[in-house]
């Protein structure tokens, strides 16, 4: 299968880790989408067999899975259930079979050393930072996870990066692990500490407002940003316009673009923030 290439394609659950009460882990078998994955991209789950639901949702490829020769087995996806469609994938159970098609959307750029890069990551938008790593990790690029949650139970996957040589910097709304609030503190610290001339790539995913604060504040030192968007999706492949983003224009205005064509990664300095936040 050629690069770029959609499949759709009936998988097994390999299997279903719970990480917490509302967190789980579940591995499909997807080769043809592991093989042609690139770190930020997407798929479109059907949660459940059957008819309910009727739409499928969207999840940010997590882990490729791979055999010990490492050819390409299938995914895995980091979810939290909230609703109908993430509390089914939750109960999956091993031997279920799911739609699954992908990849979908935009993938992060990729950048070489010596640029360090910077992924900074709120709750489930720990999620496509794991390939991102596999990734920048080949290149041999210096890699920082600024990683927050409510608290220290939260930072699910925080040993992984680490094990893989990321640096972690970590906070915690109640103060059980690394810096007492929000990850944007130490962001803020790491990025006034750090010489202009230095290259430096910042990756970004997780709730809208600390997205928009580490775009302000990656713009405030002079840096780009890139973020992953977390929109509902109808239908990820750009039909139901459901996933609309406001993004800027040359006369100061702003127009709509896909999330799911033109996304899920945008650079920063692009979006309408302050209209991304209403209409998201």
């Amino acid at each position: 299968m050629l690069p770029g290439m959609i499949v759709d394609v009936q998988a097994d659950v390999l299997g279903n880790r719970a990480l917490s009460a509302e967190y789980n882990v579940v591995t499909l078998a997807a080769p043809a989408i592991a093989a042609a994955a690139r770190p930020g991209q997407f798929v479109m789950v059907k949660t459940k067999p059957g008819l309910e639901p009727l739409l499928r949702r969207p999840f940010s490829i997590f882990e490729i899975v791979r055999g010990a020769d490492g050819t390409p087995l299938g995914i895995s996806i980091l979810n939290k259930r909230i609703g109908i469609g993430t509390g089914q994938l939750f109960d999956a159970r091993e031997g279920d079979r799911l739609g699954v098609l992908g990849p979908l959307g935009q993938p992060w750029p990729l950048v070489e050393a010596p640029t360090r890069a910077w992924m900074v990551a709120g709750g489930v938008g720990l999620a496509p930072f794991a390939t991102l790593t596999e990734a920048l990790s080949a290149q041999g690029v210096p890699l920082t996870l600024f990683y927050g949650a409510r608290r220290g139970e939260d930072l699910y996957y925080a040993e992984w990066f680490a094990e893989r040589g990321v640096d972690l910097v970590l906070a915690t709304e109640d103060g059980s692990r690394g810096t007492h609030g929000r990850i944007t503190l130490p962001l803020e610290a790491a990025l006034r500490d750090t010489a202009a001339e230095a290259p430096v790539a910042i990756y970004c995913c997780g709730p809208t407002p600390m997205m928009q604060a580490v775009a302000e504040r990656a713009a405030a030192a002079g840096r780009e940003a890139w973020v992953s968007l977390e929109q509902v999706m109808g239908c990820g492949m750009g039909g139901c316009y459901s996933c609309v983003v406001p993004v800027k224009t040359a006369d100061g205005g702003s127009h709509f673009v896909r999330s799911c064509t033109n996304g899920p990664v945008f650079a920063a300095s692009t979006l309408q923030w302050e209209g991304l936040a209403h209409h998201g």
